[in-house]
């Protein structure tokens, strides 16, 4: 049992901890929920002793061990990637290296001193750990874990170094899984992984023998790890004991019964007082009056809990357009001898809802690039048809935003030429107001970089809209608002998306991606994932 015990910490004034204490069973699955901002991050880091508390502390059981992957920020380099996760057997490792040193000792030692048999004693006791830690599975599990995040075999010997940030992170992970910590904190664990390798990684989850506390904006992903959740909301915790659904259910409920009860008491309050009035010039109530009114006093007005304030847009109408949205044509696309696609073949027709997926390094995100006409290609044909206006989400934020820009400059730069549109609304209405409004673009978060750039395309109305990973950094009530205007626009959609719980609504297709080529298929990623399971059974 590991106990947080009066967690307070406030930033200038937000409070951001009130006091918070909690209990973490060995086998609870907490999903730690909240908006962005509200302090699920810095609670992970405060129990890795990361982030300053203003006061409380953690106590845990001897020998617990805890285990924390952060959202980003980790990058490793020297070593294979063999050797760099090997390195999560640290102690099996060294209780290797001092067998060997030690028996490496004994051709030095006299057979008949004492020190020698004492020596073999003490190996036999390093061997029997040694034995119990099972070192002969060591690899097949590096592999295993290694493989189910999205490596390949030949990638055992890599550089680290070699690996992007995605690929860094999911390195720090195996480590993480492989070390098997009796806690385990993870921060927005699936945003680097494909569908894939999210769906092993749920699997392996849902058998880990510790407890775990995770963040993640993926209620498919809660839903199927979880059956704890913590919510972080104005400086309180408060806990469920179910999963992201059942919490969801439960607070409605909850909040249901504040404001019931505070509309009773609010009656019963008035009630009293008429009662008052009513009588306090009247001697023989006198005494009625006077305990009234001190009932009056004790009473605890009961405040039903905030709402938090959520984003709110609507995508503009689309102009008219052809039935022909988008074709590429014997497209060949190839970085230096990497080759991405090779005669690729690919018609959009009006009112498409397709959800692009595959592995990631299969070229998803220069599909969706390709198509928006700003990447380039080698070989082939991208035509539109009449009257085709594209509206492009890019993945990386910070590359497609003007850091020298404020927030109102940079979304007045998308209006330029729709006299229609106004920034200031549309920025107000994703939470972006007042002095926000004036703020560097260097100094936004990743969830303000994205409502920024989602700012920008309510400025000019498209009617195929192409979205690469949009839901990164919004919080799952943002995602749900993005859900609703999508549904809501009726013009073409094309997402980049791993987070099967928001494509499956809103979309009717699935376009897979992968090394062997593209196909198209009716259905939703559920339904796809069902297939691809089937299939691989076959």
């Amino acid at each position: 049992m590991i106990e947080l015990k009066e967690f307070k910490l406030s930033y200038g004034g937000q409070v951001v901890f009130g006091d918070i204490s909690a209990r973490i069973a060995p086998h609870d699955r907490i999903g730690l929920v909240g908006v962005n901002g509200s302090g699920k991050s810095t609670l992970l880091r405060s129990l890795v002793g990361q982030s300053q508390l203003d006061h409380g502390e953690i106590v845990k059981p001897d020998g617990a061990t805890v285990g924390y992957l952060p959202q980003d920020g980790i990058h490793v380099r020297g070593t294979s990637l063999y050797e760099e996760v090997e390195t999560a057997f640290e102690d099996t490792l060294s209780l290797q290296r001092k067998i060997d040193a030690a028996s490496e000792r004994m051709y030095e030692m006299d057979p008949e001193d004492e020190a020698y048999y004492e020596l073999i004693d003490r190996i036999g006791e390093w061997e029997q750990q040694l034995e119990d830690h099972e070192p002969e599975r060591m690899q097949s599990r590096i592999e295993r874990i290694l493989t189910g995040l999205g490596f390949a075999l030949r990638d055992m010997d890599r550089d680290t170094g070699e690996f992007s940030g995605g690929w860094q992170m999911r390195i720090a992970l195996a480590k993480l899984l492989l070390f098997n910590p009796s806690l385990l904190l993870l921060d927005e664990p699936t945003n680097h992984l494909d569908l894939y390798s999210q769906t092993w990684l749920e699997a392996y989850l849902k058998g880990y023998r510790g407890a775990l506390i995770v963040i993640s904006h993926d209620r498919a992903f809660l839903n199927t790890v979880t059956n704890v959740t913590w919510e972080l909301k104005f400086g309180n915790l408060n806990i469920y004991n179910g999963d992201y659904s059942y919490y969801v259910k439960a607070r409605a409920e909850r909040l249901a019964l504040q404001r019931k009860a505070a509309e009773a008491q609010k009656k019963e309050i008035a009630r009293q007082k008429e009662f008052i009035n009513r009588f306090r010039s009247n001697q023989k109530k006198a005494s009625m009056v006077q305990s009234r009114l001190k009932q009056l006093d004790k009473v605890e007005v009961i405040v039903p809990e905030r709402e938090e304030k959520k984003i709110f847009f609507r995508f503009p109408p689309p102009p008219v357009a052809s039935h022909k949205v988008a074709r590429l044509a014997n497209l060949h696309k190839t970085y230096g001898d990497l080759q991405v696609f090779a005669g690729l073949d690919l018609e959009i027709f009006k009112g498409d809802r397709i959800a692009v997926v595959g592995v990631n390094g299969a070229g998803k995100s220069t599909l969706a690039r390709i198509l928006a006409g700003i990447e380039p290609f080698q070989e082939g044909e991208r035509t539109l048809g009449i009257n085709t206006v594209i509206g492009y989400f890019a993945q990386q934020q910070a590359e497609e935003l003007n850091p020298e820009l404020t927030v109102l400059e940079e979304v007045k730069s998308a209006a330029a030429d729709n006299p229609d549109a106004n920034p200031r609304a549309a920025l107000g209405a994703l939470l972006l107001s007042g002095d926000d409004q004036h703020k560097s673009i260097s100094v936004l978060s990743g969830g303000e970089r994205n409502r920024v750039a989602l700012a920008k395309m309510l400025m000019r109305p498209a009617n195929c809209l192409i979205l690469d990973e949009p839901t990164n950094h919004l919080d799952i009530a943002s995602k749900e608002v993005l859900q609703d205007a999508i549904r809501a626009y009726p013009g073409t959609v094309i997402l980049v998306s791993h987070d099967r719980d928001f494509l499956d609504p809103v979309v009717e297709k699935v376009l897979e991606v992968s090394p062997a080529g593209t196909r198209m298929l009716t259905c939703n990623v559920s339904e796809y994932l069902d297939r691809i399971q089937r299939e691989q059974s076959d």
